[in-house]
């Protein structure tokens, strides 16, 4: 039962996480208004929490759940996986700055700007389309090293 709610929770984060990106694709834009910005930013900070909660139950499933982390951690697929996630974690670091930045008075983010912030999240979302991959990989066997 436990790998169940483990694996559950894991993957609702995980959507929830991508729905999250879409939502920020989605409203950054040209002519945000302190508004826009405002409402980016607090969804912004729950891609954050959703990101660790990610990390926890991924680990809590790889230490506690059926295959044990003697599987995981002789996975290069895994490691891939993981790899991919902190990318994604990285390359969300510069839009987070940027709304904490534009939420400051007077600094209405430029059209350069917004721009900029735009080409993080496509090649974010671009990366997430990855992990699934990764996934169904892993879960097969791919990537055994031993």
């Amino acid at each position: 039962m436990l790998d169940l709610v483990l694996a559950v929770g894991h993957h609702l984060t995980i959507f929830a996480l991508f729905g999250v990106l879409v939502a920020e694709l989605v409203l950054v834009r040209k002519g945000m208004d302190d508004g826009a910005i405002k409402r980016v930013a607090n969804i912004d900070l729950w891609y954050g929490i959703l990101a660790g909660v990610i990390v926890a139950f991924g680990f809590a499933r790889a230490v506690f759940a059926a295959k044990g982390w003697d599987y995981y951690q002789h996975n290069a697929v895994f490691w891939a996986k993981i790899g991919v996630f902190v990318v994604i974690g990285l390359l969300s670091v510069p839009p987070t700055i940027a709304y904490i930045r534009w939420r400051k008075p007077d600094a209405s983010p430029s059209d350069a700007a917004i721009a900029s912030v735009r080409r993080f999240l496509w090649l974010e979302v671009a990366l997430f389309a990855l992990l699934p991959i990764l996934a169904a990989a892993m879960a097969r066997g791919y990537g055994q090293m031993i």
